[in-house]
């Protein structure tokens, strides 16, 4: 599975009227721990196959849905389900935590 790539043109059809939950990444180019997030969004595609839709919104080319998002420090993960946030980490973060932040909430 591949990472999607979101936008202000595409967020409310691919995330808020996804039939499937899904794993909204936030980043930038200029953050250094977003790009160590970046191979996880990979794994998490991958592994999460069927269960969940991975994409990432840069934030700094997306400013309506960054703000919409009330987006304070990248990266920010946010959890969808039924178009409805169900959680929210703001951070980089382990395999291992990731992990546990799907798993609660899958």
């Amino acid at each position: 599975m591949s990472v999607f790539a979101f936008t202000d043109a595409n967020f409310a059809a691919e995330v808020l009227a996804a039939p499937e939950a899904v794993l909204v990444d936030v980043w930038a180019e200029w953050c250094g721990p977003c790009r160590l997030m970046a191979p996880l969004m990979d794994w998490a595609a991958a592994d999460y196959a069927g269960r969940l839709k991975v994409g990432k919104l840069e934030a700094d080319g997306n400013p309506t849905s960054r703000d919409g998002l009330k987006i304070q420090g990248l990266p920010t993960l946010i959890l969808f389900k039924d178009g409805a946030e169900v959680a929210r980490h703001e951070g980089a973060m382990a395999k291992p935590q990731l992990k546990a932040f799907l798993d609660a909430h899958l």
